[in-house]
């Protein structure tokens, strides 16, 4: 039962295409091999798949400034709670069917590769931005997985590659994270930098990112088989306080108590509050909006030096394309005398470049020729 792309991971991990996620899937990797490992005596796996949009994403230039973007499956409360709830129901409803078996469920709990099992129960085919991409459902969905030790018919996978001649997910990337078809370059990704990574982002990836604070969409956004996709009505998946996109300057006033009290119970807790805030930070530095002027001040003082380096960067923008510059400006040499972390202080020598003093200037003239 082991699935057919264990090898393929393995190469993917050797390649170094993993970014952040390494350590954890290479400690897993072999697990994720043998689904006897999560559930032992294992005869069937029963695959599910959940819909989660609900009609399409605004595009950049229909969000305000001032506003970042979550993907769509993150908007609601965490889908976690949501499917365990079923599985658990569905596990006791056939361990009563049938005696004396056992089953577990699971979601992203444990390593197993559903996609891969996914693809094998007929959920959908593999498409070239990696989604399981099915005929009738498009991507937007969520993958469950009961393992039972009861063993059930086989379905077949699909035979057919769908995505034919169509590029149009790796032209849209705007990251370069799908250099080919299947092949996903997660050090590039702008779902894994925003959820996975908390650290510091490449300067050269920061602009790509957009206004995209938590996940992104947008190699489906483009995919031809998500246009009809039919979404659900599940109270649980919908946008809380009926938002697609949040207030960047309210996300970067909040202290940690503040960011779990906000998000309890929802997907974005993933990011912590490091990384949720500097990814905040980043979209205001790509969209500028003045109203958030102070927030970003604010925040070129947060106890986490990530945060910080992500507020200078995004006034440095600001500075360079003449956006309240002469303020910018202030924040940043204000900044400068204060920081003493080395990594932040280097992104305010990027973002403001040191002044040489009138004394330096004066000393570094030539003076009158030696007689």
């Amino acid at each position: 039962m082991a699935p057919p792309f264990q090898a393929a991971l393995s190469r993917w991990l050797t390649a170094g295409l993993a970014g952040v996620m390494t350590d954890w899937l290479t400690r897993h990797e072999p697990l994720r091999g043998d689904p006897a490992a999560v559930l032992p005596g294992v005869r069937s796996i029963v695959m599910l798949a959940t819909d989660h949009a609900r009609g399409w994403v605004a595009t950049a230039e229909e969000i305000e400034s001032g506003r970042g973007r979550v993907a769509r499956y993150a908007r609601g409360d965490d889908y976690h709670d949501l499917l365990r709830g079923r599985l658990n129901a569905l596990a006791d409803w056939l361990m009563e069917k049938v005696p004396g078996s056992r089953a577990r469920g699971v979601v992203d709990s444990a390593p197993l590769a559903e996609r891969d099992f996914g693809r094998l129960a007929g959920l959908g085919w593999f498409g070239k931005n990696t989604m399981l991409i099915d005929p009738g459902a498009g991507s937007y969905f969520l993958l469950s997985s009961l393992l039972t030790t009861v063993e059930l018919p086989i379905d077949a996978p699909i035979a057919t590659d769908h995505c034919g001649t169509c590029t149009a997910c790796l032209e849209a990337c705007p990251t370069g994270a799908l250099p080919e078809p299947r092949l996903l370059d997660a050090t590039k990704c702008i779902s894994a930098l925003t959820i996975e990574d908390h650290g510091p982002v490449a300067p050269d990836l920061r602009p790509a990112m957009g206004d995209w604070i938590f996940g992104c969409d947008i190699c489906q956004e483009v995919c031809p088989w998500n246009r009809h996709a039919p979404g659900s009505d599940e109270p649980a998946l919908q946008p809380r306080d009926g938002q697609a996109a949040l207030d960047l300057a309210g996300l970067l006033q909040l202290d940690e108590a503040g960011f779990r009290g906000r998000f309890r119970g929802s997907p974005m807790l993933r990011a912590k509050r490091r990384g949720l805030l500097r990814s905040a930070a980043i979209a205001l530095g790509n969209r500028p909006d003045p109203s958030a002027l102070s927030a970003l001040a604010r925040a070129t003082a947060d106890p986490e030096p990530v945060v910080r380096g992500a507020a200078v960067w995004a006034l440095g923008q600001w500075l360079a394309t003449g956006v309240v510059a002469d303020s910018a400006r202030v924040i940043l040499d204000a900044r400068r005398s204060l920081e003493a972390d080395l990594d932040v202080r280097a992104e305010i020598d990027r973002a403001l470049p040191r002044q040489v003093s009138s004394m330096s200037a004066e000393g570094s003239r030539p003076g009158p020729s030696e007689p």
